[in-house]
């Protein structure tokens, strides 16, 4: 049995990890709730866009009336063989299993693809450093390019989940969308984790190119929470003082919608056509940036579920450390009792 100094300076050592765990639970509840506002803030716009090209698709011809082929080049769907799939983690670790689920799915989804030519984006540290160990980094394939299937990193982004901006993701898209114009990609895969609140968040897998459906996400493959998971999740929200329901925006969705679905035959001041092929980059450009923001707010919801689990689990050892410390004490003096009854006796 370890001695009584011993297991106090373990006491101590364990409060102190509490206390760090305590502060890093309400930091990421207060990071979580201003991830949340931007996520709803960026709501309107892209629920008005998606609304506007459902417009569009109504009123314009997406189709060559003489051949019936798609106008757009978005649209056009090609034989998989060249995949490009972007991985979005987090850039630090203490947050569960935020990162390894990620990285997970998206090997499932690599052995699942297995024969073609696969390409990683890897955004966030944490998948940049387990993909970049597993497959070698190399340049993005050119449309002509006859090498053998294989899996390669060819692109990281690190550190810009700190704050995200729009740029970030326009720019991805562009280059994304180029490639596929050039066909030197014939898909588009997402990996990251949807969230609607802290007890409403699932794993999906999301085909972004081509564009199969405006305002439908094309799911390749979705992981639930669990119930457990949900449980530690809402005890560590009531903790921190954050709410276990998303906010209720189904007005603003209703009023956007209706720009869509209203019998008007609106005035375009570019055609409609022209103004579906500008607007159609945009939404890829929307999706991405919006998969960014609620990967974000899932992360510091795992990380303050982690962090609450760790405090209690501190408070446990606390307790058991205590206990021990005690019996060692008490069979410390129950012992030197002994002793001096039994040099009494002696005597």
């Amino acid at each position: 049995m370890a001695n009584i100094l011993d297991i106090r300076r373990r006491i101590r050592s364990v409060t102190n990890t509490r206390q760090i765990t305590r502060a890093m639970k309400m930091v990421s509840a207060a990071r979580l709730r201003r991830a949340q506002d931007r996520a709803l803030a960026a709501r309107p716009y892209a629920h008005m866009l998606t609304n506007v090209l459902k417009s569009l698709v109504s009123r314009a011809d997406i189709y060559d009336a003489q051949t019936g082929e798609l106008l757009h080049p978005l649209l056009v769907r090609r034989e998989e063989k060249n995949v490009l799939l972007i991985v979005v983690t987090g850039d630090k670790g203490l947050a569960g299993a935020f990162n390894a689920n990620i990285l997970k799915a998206a090997m499932r989804f690599i052995e699942g693809k297995s024969g073609k030519n696969i390409e990683i984006e890897a955004i966030g540290r944490k998948g940049r450093d387990f993909l970049k160990r597993r497959f070698k980094a190399a340049e993005p394939r050119k449309a002509d390019s006859q090498q053998a299937p294989v899996t390669t990193l060819v692109g990281e982004q690190v550190g810009v989940l700190n704050k995200i901006e729009y740029p970030l993701a326009s720019d991805l898209a562009e280059r994304i969308i180029e490639r596929y114009k050039r066909a030197e990609i014939d898909s588009v895969y997402l990996v990251y984790n949807e969230f609607k609140s802290v007890i409403a968040q699932r794993l999906v897998v999301e085909q972004v190119l081509p564009v199969e459906q405006i305002g439908a996400p094309a799911i390749a493959d979705v992981q639930e929470m669990e119930l457990e998971e949900k449980r530690r999740a809402a005890e560590a929200a009531k903790g921190a003082g954050v709410g276990l329901k998303p906010k209720d925006t189904r007005e603003m969705d209703e009023r956007a919608a209706q720009f869509a679905t209203a019998q008007v035959d609106y005035v375009y001041e570019q055609p409609p056509r022209e103004l579906f092929r500008s607007l159609l980059p945009k939404y890829v450009g929307i999706q991405i940036f919006h998969a960014l923001l609620e990967s974000v707010a899932a992360e510091h919801a795992a990380r303050m579920t982690a962090m609450e689990s760790a405090t209690n689990n501190a408070g446990d050892m606390i307790d058991s450390l205590t206990l021990a410390m005690n019996r060692a004490r008490q069979a410390k003096i129950t012992r030197e009792i002994i002793e001096i009854v039994s040099g009494a006796a002696a005597l």
